[in-house]
């Protein structure tokens, strides 16, 4: 007998000074597209709805510590160097999280500094 589990992710929320800059960067990177916006925030999602979508919100502050929670990317149609070279050129950055020299993963940042992670094996080699 197959469960309903009684909630799913509906989205997840990244906090940011420029909400523009970041969901635009975030768009590109996935190929989603803008699906509300009022003065709060904006949120994205891929062009069929689905979830969970990505809302990012205005907050005062700057980023200061390490995230505690981020995405983790893999590539998809294409190598992970060129997609590694694709993020680079829509300002994603390199950071030092603490990660060794030898993990088989790329740590990144958006254009606010948050966190996320380019895995070494596309989807094709999952």
């Amino acid at each position: 007998m197959m469960m309903t589990m009684p909630c799913r992710i509906a989205a997840i929320v990244i906090d940011a000074i420029r909400p523009r800059v970041v969901a635009d960067f975030w768009c590109a990177v996935l190929g989603w597209r803008v699906t509300d916006e009022d003065t709060d925030g904006i949120s994205i999602a891929p062009h069929d709805r689905a979830w969970p979508t990505i809302d990012v919100f205005a907050v005062p502050e700057d980023k200061t510590v390490k995230n505690r929670l981020h995405l983790d990317l893999r590539a998809d149609g294409v190598t992970t160097s060129e997609e590694l070279d694709r993020l680079l050129a829509l300002g994603a950055r390199r950071v030092d999280v603490g990660q060794g020299p030898d993990v088989s993963w790329v740590v990144l940042a958006d254009p606010e500094g948050n966190e996320f992670c380019l895995l070494s094996r596309s989807v094709q080699e999952v």
